[in-house]
């Protein structure tokens, strides 16, 4: 066989070879999609926060439209109480608080009600994360939930024994549901076009 022969060969091999790996890329794309948990719990002034209004609780409306909203990226599920729904990649604390309405600071949480508890006198507000105490060491607004954060908010004139009470009181559910195909109300249904499949190919 000539030079000329094997060259073109090769290069038809090369081609073809490519045509279909390119193809199963094609054919078996699949979105990395994001759902993990995490648990919280608020206490204002010694009271634990219920979230007991509907108006906190994403419907399972959004697994309709496919479409990924602010709330949807973290949200809370009827009947799982205490967790929080992830659905995106690097969404903060803040981020899930303002899906609920609240805001806060380092130093404040503003309610959905428009009630501000501001730190004054011996009334602060206490954040705990994971068992570490990030009191007086800036905001949660910007820290990304990460999978299995347990999460503590406590505003008021508290004693350190409390604290570590109501961080106990903390669920610690968020491994048992993150196997769980469906364990949110927004389950994402991810339209896939062509167009997502060919900007995957390279």
């Amino acid at each position: 066989m000539s030079l000329t022969k094997t060259f073109g060969a090769g290069i038809s091999g090369f081609v073809i070879g490519a045509f279909v790996i390119l193809g199963i890329r094609f054919v078996t794309y699949k979105p990395v999609t994001v759902h993990y948990h995490a648990n919280f719990a608020v206490y204002l002034n010694g009271q634990p926060e219920k979230f007991g209004s509907p108006l906190y609780y994403l419907d399972g409306s959004c697994s309709m439209s496919g479409i990924m909203t602010p709330e949807s990226r973290a949200h809370l599920a009827k009947g799982y109480d205490g967790v929080v729904h992830v659905q995106d990649h690097s969404v903060t604390w803040g981020q899930f608080f303002e899906n609920l309405g609240w805001y806060v600071g380092d130093d404040f949480i503003k309610t959905a009600d428009s009630t501000l508890y501001q730190a004054s006198g011996q009334s602060r507000l206490h954040i705990i994360i994971d068992g570490q105490d990030y009191t007086d060491l800036g905001g949660i607004t910007n820290r990304v939930i990460e999978d299995k954060d347990r999460l503590l908010l406590s505003y008021g004139d508290e004693t350190q024994q409390t604290i570590t009470q109501q961080y106990n009181s903390v669920p610690n559910t968020a491994g048992r549901y993150d196997g769980m195909r469906n364990s949110s109300s927004c389950g994402h249904s991810i339209n896939i076009t062509t167009k997502d499949r060919l900007a995957h190919l390279f």
